[in-house]
């Protein structure tokens, strides 16, 4: 078997549709893509878009745990012993289970919720930070930003079930959160093991987390504002292995990314403008 499969090269059927993860942003389904400069608010039963919002969240788990399977498998695979140690390689094989587990029960709550596989768009950044040649890059990448998200959407679709009087799907979002802050927790422990005697690494690892969280922050779609859809899980992330100078970080990148949206549609009427 080949190393470090390209995304472009990842087994999917014909129901699946692939995008950018910039457009995937601009969707039209999106409340937020109609008016760029705000989020829409936090997701509950109230807003008027909330069921398709809440599918298009559903949607977007179902493929994240895809790729968060292919790439924990890759990791298993990718590394000799040297680079990866056997333990690491187990902790990744344990995830590949548990991210199995929360694909199949994905596609069912996308059923029970009324969404078929395939409605909304998929991106591959997830997988793509799986294929980073340095293993402690792909842990803080995936297991600590990308997974670390994962907790904020589940703890907050957990919170929406439980809200609109959903069982099933507080039950289930509940069940899978306790395998994300697992996988997170992992990738806590694992950085510093590798990492325990190479500080410049460390932070070399570190940066990428902060480039991953920033980006996976869409312009103000996770936070702690009112405005922020996804919000951050604080006691889960603490639970993980994060620091609470770790999370306040994350806040303020996430504040930036919004900052960043604002800058963006203030600057694209002075350029039609200009061209005008």
């Amino acid at each position: 078997m080949r190393k470090t499969l390209p995304a472009e090269e990842l087994a999917r059927d014909r129901r699946f549709q692939r995008t950018r993860i910039e457009d995937r942003i601009t969707d039209p389904r999106n409340k937020a893509a109609r008016d760029r400069r705000r989020a829409p608010g936090k997701l509950t039963p109230e807003r008027s878009d909330a069921a398709d919002a809440a599918r298009q969240l559903m949607h977007g788990i179902f493929v994240g745990e895809i790729q968060a399977l292919e790439g924990a498998g890759r990791t298993v695979w990718d590394f000799d012993d040297v680079d990866a140690p056997f333990a690491l390689k187990l902790d990744m094989a344990r995830q590949c289970w548990d991210e199995a587990r929360h694909t199949e029960s994905s596609v069912k709550l996308g059923e029970w919720m009324g969404t078929e596989v395939g409605e909304f768009a998929e991106t591959t950044f997830l997988y793509e930070a799986a294929c980073n040649p340095d293993p402690v890059l792909r842990l803080t990448g995936v297991n600590r930003a990308l997974e670390g998200l994962a907790i904020d959407v589940f703890n907050t679709m957990r919170e929406f079930g439980r809200l609109s009087g959903d069982p099933v799907l507080a039950f289930c979002e509940d069940w899978m959160l306790a395998d994300e802050v697992t996988h997170v927790k992992m990738g806590s422990d694992w950085l510093r093991r590798l990492t325990e005697s190479d500080p410049e690494r460390r932070e070399r690892a570190l940066e990428f987390q902060r480039v991953v969280d920033k980006l996976f922050s869409l312009g103000g779609f996770r936070g702690e504002r009112d405005e922020n859809p996804i919000q951050l899980a604080r006691q889960f992330r603490r639970m993980a292995g994060f620091a609470d100078e770790e999370i306040d970080e994350i806040s303020v990148l996430s504040d930036e990314a919004l900052a960043d949206v604002d800058r963006q549609a203030e600057a694209r009427p002075t350029a039609a403008g200009s061209v005008a």
